[in-house]
């Protein structure tokens, strides 16, 4: 035999086409992390102004003509107004003018990403030490201590993702890649969502009352896990049933190599480049860790639309397996296609 037949041998025409492709996603995985990480800075930041009318007006044009515009400003009527909207997500930041005094206020919100705070604290104080103010920094909504960089939740979806997919891949090839019929996809699916409640469950305690590094209702986290397994597993699941094992790398380029780095975890949202600022929200790690910092430091609000993302994923991927599953036969027909195909006693092949 040649030394060509042996390399024929060993690696296949199938096996070369595998190869190729997780060289094309480490080459993808490489380029979105870098790409999604290597530079963040500040882009249109969702900031409030709250001045006295005649200055109101000349500060918020000099904020939004910053260089590289990294605020996007808008006039807040009060403090108190400033501090709602912060709670409700709508804006990251706001600075109280004094009329009075030559001290200032900025609020801000470690919680939603403490790099993005820090970033705001560092751009407001330059503008204000151009006008001769200074300005004080009060957090509205800090993080933990014990969650630095306001990463944990992020981490803490990240290991549920990583869960759900792995879950559902193991179901899938412990038994060939595409289910077979409507109740192997049946059993599947109950599986992946016993799993889902499982890991909800568990993350939530783990990085609630056994480490202290994300505070905020361990059952609503719990919840949020078990949405975030089952969407990722399901999905998983569709585009094994769909593709076959090609189905994995998929769900890891959705999930692994565009989802995490636009999540919003690193960096927040509006330190990312504009490509990852908009698939971010759209995918299961950018919406859970949206949740996941709502639920902890922002009283549950702005929860809804990712909410709506995550269910989406699973409801598509929970439709899309079964409905691929019924291209199959059911169980009784698989058995007698089997049995047709096997050798009888007599040594011939029985009929179906």
């Amino acid at each position: 035999m040649t030394f060509v037949d042996e390399v024929k041998n060993a690696v296949t025409p199938r096996a070369a086409l595998l190869v190729i492709g997780v060289l094309g996603l480490q080459l993808l995985f490489i380029a979105s992390y870098v790409g999604a990480l290597h530079k963040p800075k500040p882009t249109d930041v969702a900031f409030g102004v709250v001045a006295p009318q005649q200055m109101s007006q000349k500060l918020i044009t000099q904020l939004d003509g910053l260089p590289g515009g990294p605020l996007d400003p808008r006039t807040v009527s009060s403090e108190a107004e400033a501090r709602e909207q912060i709670m409700n997500r709508d804006i990251d930041g706001a600075l109280i003018v004094s009329p009075e005094g030559s001290t200032d206020t900025l609020l801000v919100a470690s919680g939603g990403g403490t790099v993005l705070s820090s970033a705001l604290e560092r751009i407001l104080t330059q503008v204000e030490a151009g006008q001769q103010r200074t300005v004080r920094t009060v957090d509205v909504a800090p993080a933990s201590p014990d969650d630095f960089d306001g990463l944990s939740s992020f981490y803490l979806v990240v290991g549920w993702c990583v869960g759900g997919y792995l879950c559902a891949s193991i179901l899938a090839i412990s038994a060939g890649t595409k289910p077979a019929n409507r109740q192997r996809a049946l059993i599947r699916t109950a599986v992946m969502a016993v799993y889902a409640v499982a890991g909800g469950i568990g993350g939530a305690v783990i990085i609630g009352p056994i480490l202290g590094a994300l505070p905020g209702s361990v059952w609503g986290l719990a919840g949020l896990g078990a949405l975030v397994v089952f969407s990722v597993g399901m999905i998983t699941l569709a585009l094994e049933a769909l593709t076959g094992i090609v189905g994995i790398g998929l769900a890891i380029l959705i999930i692994v190599i565009a989802g995490n780095p636009s999540a919003g975890g690193a960096f927040p949202l509006p330190m990312l480049p504009d490509f990852w600022r908009a698939i971010g929200p759209a995918l299961p790690p950018g919406a859970g860790t949206w949740v996941a910092r709502s639920i902890a430091y922002f009283r549950g609000n702005a929860v809804t639309g990712p909410l709506l993302v995550l269910s989406a994923w699973a409801v598509a991927g929970t439709a899309l397996t079964l409905l691929l599953s019924m291209r199959r036969r059911g169980g009784r027909d698989d058995g007698r296609t089997e049995a047709a195909s096997s050798p009888s006693p007599s040594g011939g092949s029985t009929a179906a």
